[in-house]
Order: C-alpha cells, then structure tokens, then sequence
C-alpha cells in the first residue's frame, strides 16, 4: 500500500502555475476568426442550422396539413353520423306510423265486429220477441 503524502505549498504553487500556463497555451493556440478552418465551420454549422430550419418549417407545415385534414374528416364523419341519425329518426317515424294505422285498423275491426255481432244480437232479440208478439219499449221491430 503507498504512503499518501501531502503536497507542500510549493508543489501546490508550481502546480497551479502550470495549469494556468497551459490554459494560456490552449488559448493562444486557438485559430484566429479569419482562419479558413473556422470560416468552414461557422459556414457548416450555418447550413446546419438552416437545413434545420428547413426540417422544421417542413413538419410544421405537414402538421398543418395533418390536422387540416383529420378536421375535414371528423366533420364528414360527424355529418354522416348526423344523416344516420336523422334516417333513424325518420325510420322510427315511419315506423310509429305503420303501428299506429295498424292499431287504429284493429281497432277499427274490433268496433266493426263488434258492431256487426250487435247488429246480429239486436236482429235476434227482435225475431225472438216478434215471435213471442211482444216489443219491449223504446225498441221498435223492422
């Protein structure tokens, strides 16, 4: 196992001295803005840049499209769920109709028939009372 042994300040002091001479260095070594190696990179980072603006003003503009046409078909469907309910509610209509003329029918049978088996009883009580030479009141024999 090493024995950790700590720096003094003039270690310190040089090491410190050092790094900041090698900052130095590093900036000092940086290209000046005219250099052509920095000039391609700003032009790149420029064509970057605007071929992302590109991209963006593309999805932007397909987004539009996107949402512009599921608007049209929602309101295709919406009016086509409108014309299906409005044909069911007609439906509904026309069928309430058929069933209130069919029971206004039967009814209609039944007050006949019933008026038929009344005509009939009537036309049997007269006979039978014709028959016996007796008319009830109010009643008149034909």
């Amino acid at each position: 196992m090493a024995i950790y042994r700590e720096k003094d300040v003039f270690e310190r002091r040089n090491a410190a001295n050092e790094a900041k001479k090698a900052l130095l260095e590093r900036f000092k070594a940086k290209p000046a803005a005219d250099d052509p190696a920095v000039l391609a990179r700003q032009a790149e980072r420029k064509a970057i840049l605007e071929a992302r603006e590109i991209r963006e003003a593309e999805k932007a503009r397909l987004k539009q499209e996107k949402l512009a046409r599921e608007a049209v078909e929602k309101a295709e469907r919406e009016a086509a769920a409108e014309a299906a309910r409005i044909a069911a509610e007609e439906a509904a209509q026309a069928e309430a109709k058929i069933r209130e003329s069919e029971e206004n029918e039967r009814i209609a049978r039944f007050l006949a028939d019933e008026a038929e088996r009344k005509a009939k009883r009537d036309a049997r009580y007269a006979a039978r009372k014709q028959r016996t030479g007796r008319t009830p009141p109010g009643f008149s024999a034909r």
